[in-house]
């Protein structure tokens, strides 16, 4: 197991305005959740010296949604995909509205320097570094690979910077509930599963700006990383990392419906 200094939480940006903030109706439960596995099919992702993010992150999400399916049955889970294929990133977004989801978690793995190491969980928000705005990037480029992308994706350009500030200021409305899972996830992954932190983060997501309900994408770690691909590409270091997301949307799953059911 990787075991590493946490680096502090990204400083949380300013709460939605109480006119943006979806009201949860009192008695409200938490009945669905989208379960996205970043890439796949003719988008391989990043990869390391074995491992493809689209294959690692598929292996985490499904074992993720077998913990709810097992432990909570009245939730219910939808997938974005369960094999090995290519979905565009709008058409995630739409599984997911028309699944009138409660949540969205969207699974990824990192690339970067050989050095580089440990987790991050993003929501939507603008991005406070070069290094938000870069990884950002390279998770919004799969549109390229899309047919028409310009014009579905309103002229959004995942080559240039002020596209992406332009995204960041979606979500806007779910911004609490997407930070509240966020720092949840983080501090599963530094207590219990003892994975070097690097924080939550913000930045224009575009997997996450349609998605019409609290969301989150999490890097579960840089593939181009000897060490941290040989955890990722095992089981046993896939079945940590969904034990961690699950025990964080456990926890996120009782804190709102507590919440809710006190007002």
């Amino acid at each position: 197991m990787l075991v590493g200094p946490a680096a502090s939480v990204a400083q949380e940006p300013a709460a939605a305005p109480d006119s943006l903030r979806p009201a949860a109706p009192k008695g409200y439960r938490l009945r669905t959740v989208v379960l996205d596995a970043g890439h796949g099919g003719k988008d391989r992702g990043c990869a390391g010296q074995s491992a493809r993010e689209a294959d690692v992150s598929l292996k985490i999400i499904l074992e993720l949604g077998h913990l709810i399916e097992e432990n909570m049955p009245g939730v219910k889970v939808v997938y974005t995909r369960k094999t090995d294929v290519f979905v565009e990133l709008a058409d995630r977004a739409g599984i997911a509205n028309r699944a009138n989801a409660d949540l969205f978690i969207s699974v990824h793995c990192n690339a970067g320097p050989s050095g580089a190491r440990g987790t991050e969980v993003w929501t939507m928000g603008p991005h406070k570094t070069e290094a938000n705005l870069a990884v950002a990037k390279r998770e919004n480029a799969v549109i390229l690979q899309e047919d028409n992308y310009q014009a579905r994706y309103n002229g959004f350009d995942p080559r240039s910077p002020q596209s992406h500030i332009l995204f960041s200021l979606y979500q806007s409305a779910y911004i609490d509930n997407s930070l509240r899972l966020a720092q949840n996830v983080d501090h599963e992954f530094r207590t219990t599963v003892g994975r070097a932190s690097r924080g939550v983060k913000q930045a224009g997501f575009l997997v996450l700006w349609k998605s019409t309900m609290p969301s989150v994408l999490i890097e579960a770690g840089f593939l181009t990383n000897p060490g941290e691909e040989r955890y990722l590409n095992d089981k046993s270091g896939q079945s940590y990392m969904a034990s961690g997301i699950y025990r964080a949307f456990r926890k996120y799953k009782q804190e709102l419906e507590a919440m809710n059911a006190a007002n």
